[in-house]
């Protein structure tokens, strides 16, 4: 899926652009949902709660990237029964 870069700079024309492009992008998503089997409500509403997910994970951490990768971290403990994860 493809999703069109913004063409105006000031913020009120971007959000526009933004809803715009979300709608027909979630419009296609829906579409496909519903032809492998979903109900539109289920999954608008499974879509709300994914969206309600992601927007309060940016709040808590806005540049994940940022965070270091989990196999930087050297191996402190054993697992189960002696095998080693990272």
């Amino acid at each position: 899926m493809t999703f069109p870069p913004p063409k105006a700079e000031a913020p009120a024309q971007r959000f526009e652009e933004a809803t715009a492009a979300a709608r027909e992008a979630l419009e296609r998503l829906i579409a496909a949902a519903n032809e492998a089997g979903w109900g539109t409500e289920e999954i608008t509403s499974a879509l709300l709660k994914a969206v309600q997910f992601l927007s309060d994970a940016n709040k808590r951490d806005p540049d994940p990237a940022d965070d270091p990768a989990i196999s930087d971290e050297p191996a402190r403990a054993q697992i189960g029964r002696g095998e080693l994860y990272d």
